[in-house]
Formats: C-alpha cells, sequence, structure tokens
C-alpha cells in the first residue's frame, strides 16, 4: 500500500464519477474507497456494484466506507470505519483475515495501536488541512507520521484537504499512501492531478 488513496466525492452523477474514477485508475492509483454519505441504499449499492468492477479492471484494491454488508454483498476487498462506526475487531471478525480493514485514528496514536492490536490492515491520520468534504478540527501535528512510523507497525495514510502540495511534508515523513477527494475529483485534469501525487512516491 503505497500511493494514492483515491476516495469518491458524494456525487450522485454515477457516469460522471465513473468518468473520473476510470481516468485515475487508468493513471495510477493504490486503493480506491467508495464513500457517498448521502447516498439511499439502492444508489450506494449501484455505484459501489459499478466502481468495484472499474477497480477489478485496473487491479486496484477496492474498500467501502463504513458499509459491513456492501462489502460482503458485493466481495468487495474491504472496508474503512470511523471512530463512530463498528469497532475495527468487530470488523475484522465479521469479514475474515483476507479483508482490508482501515482505520481513522484522527490524530490520537492510542487510537492507531487499538487499531492495530485489533486487526487493522492500515491506520489514518487526520485533518490536517481544511477540507471541502469533511468538515472536522485541523489539528492533526504532521510529526505524528513520524511517531506512527516508529511505533505502529501498519502503513499510514494521511487525509483531510490534501493537495500535491501540501501532502509533500506529509509523505517525506512516511506516509505510505495520501487521500484524496476534491483535488481529483474537482481536477481540472483529474489524470495530471493523480500524476503529481504519485511523484510523491517515486523516489
Amino acid at each position: 500500500m503505497r500511493g494514492l488513496y483515491l476516495v469518491t466525492p458524494n456525487w450522485d452523477d454515477t457516469g460522471k464519477l465513473l468518468e473520473v474514477s476510470e481516468q485515475a485508475l487508468r493513471t495510477g492509483v493504490a486503493l480506491l474507497q467508495y464513500r457517498h454519505k448521502s447516498a439511499d441504499a439502492g444508489q450506494r449499492r449501484e455505484q459501489a456494484g459499478a466502481l468495484l468492477a472499474l477497480a477489478r479492471k485496473y487491479r486496484v484494491p477496492f474498500i467501502i466506507n463504513d458499509f459491513v454488508e456492501i462489502c460482503e454483498e458485493l466481495d468487495a476487498d474491504g472496508v474503512h470505519v470511523g471512530g463512530t462506526d463498528a469497532s475495527v475487531a468487530q470488523v475484522r471478525a465479521q469479514l475474515g483475515a483476507g479483508k482490508i480493514v482501515g482505520a481513522s485514528c484522527y490524530g490520537d496514536l492510542a487510537l492507531a495501536h487499538a487499531a492495530q492490536q485489533g486487526g487493522a490492515s492500515y491506520v489514518a491520520f487526520g485533518g490536517f488541512y481544511p477540507s471541502l468534504v469533511k468538515k472536522y478540527a485541523v489539528t492533526t501535528d504532521p510529526d505524528i507520521v513520524l511517531q506512527a512510523r516508529r511505533e505502529i507497525a501498519l502503513p499510514c495514510v494521511v487525509i483531510g484537504g490534501m493537495t500535491p502540495i501540501n501532502a509533500a511534508p506529509l509523505a517525506a515523513r512516511g506516509a505510505d499512501m495520501v487521500a484524496a477527494i476534491s483535488s481529483v475529483y474537482q481536477a481540472d485534469d483529474p489524470v495530471v492531478a493523480v500524476g503529481q501525487f504519485n511523484r510523491l512516491f517515486s523516489a
């Protein structure tokens, strides 16, 4: 797990969602997460199924935000859980050892240690910068990445307002993946944006 961690926006236009997602996947993505907080159950399953097919085409792991039952129904590659969702241990027990389970740890190393003990596949820290999509306090210290590299034996993801420019110091500190939504999906040229993110990890 290394590179751009692409997270989908709350787009109801499935055609547009698939078009931009395929541009990004074709260019090179480490992981694709389906996240649509306002979709109804039918739309969520439709979009997740279509994105899963795209991810399979480009051999990119595909995970679902929050909804374990959709992961099981579609046989997606895993689930990402936040602080108010089911625990990592619960999700790991439900999905088994073969699936990816990611955990939001915000700016708290104790949460990362707990996630590791619960069977997480990676830990995600943030927000580091103001986000156009996710509303949270921008209080995470960039040096948490250095601490995580010393203490947590899992891939480290950074989230929150990420652009290729402001993600660079976090990649330099050892972040394995940068999670982005708007910087790709709202970019004038998503292919260029993905390439800029990937160059952070090309050394």
